[in-house]
């Protein structure tokens, strides 16, 4: 697989981590949990064929599972063999997971034909170009939903300096890219201290 440096923070965490939690560079997993409890409460997920666009070790599946959320399919996708091997290991009901890099194959994202697309803490290390390619692709994917978060850049001020390798994005960038696009689009930026995260969900239907 090519060595594209939005990976590359993900490899050198492979090499240091293993398939820990750690490798998925989140904080803490309260801070993974309150993203996904983000989505879930955005848009109502039972039954739904689910594709987790930077699944990693499939945590996003557990949750759900944890939840009592019954997908119909979850379909998980990362840049990173030995994470898509280990979540595959974890035998997660109606769960299969695929290692390929999405930004070179957009097909990836359409496995499955999902009705509904997530894409968390994976557009951090990517640059514009790629951020705009991968949601162009998962939109045109997704049957009814997409729902992305990222690092704000209109936090409070008591809000930590963001380090490498993650970066704020621009908050009112994406907002515009996504309302150019479907005019059923919800935001929220009130579930991290300092509104230090933001999710944005886009609903297909009466699209602009």
């Amino acid at each position: 697989m090519a060595n594209d440096p939005y990976l590359t923070p993900y490899r050198e965490s492979v090499k240091e981590h293993g398939s820990d939690f750690k490798v998925t560079l989140w904080a803490s997993k309260e801070s993974q949990y309150r993203r996904f409890r983000a989505f879930s409460e955005m848009c109502f997920l039972a039954g739904k064929r689910i594709l987790d666009a930077g699944s990693s070790r499939g945590d996003f599946a557990q949750f759900l599972l944890e939840r009592d959320i019954p997908y119909e399919k979850y379909i998980g996708i990362d840049g990173l063999d030995e994470v898509i091997d280990f979540a595959n290991s974890r035998g997660l009901p109606g769960a299969e997971f695929h290692a390929g890099d999405m930004l070179r194959d957009s097909s990836l994202v359409a496995i499955g034909k999902p009705q509904v697309i997530c894409i968390s803490g994976t557009l951090n290390t990517m640059t514009d170009d790629e951020i705009a390619k991968l949601l162009d692709d998962a939109w045109d994917a997704t049957s009814e939903v997409l729902m992305f978060n990222f690092l704000s850049n209109r936090v409070g001020t008591t809000a930590p300096r963001q380090l490498p390798p993650a970066r704020r994005l621009d908050t009112l960038q994406w907002m515009n890219w996504a309302l150019e696009r479907c005019c059923l689009t919800s935001f929220r930026q009130d579930y991290f201290y300092a509104g230090h995260d933001a999710t944005i969900m886009m609903r297909k239907g009466e699209e602009v």
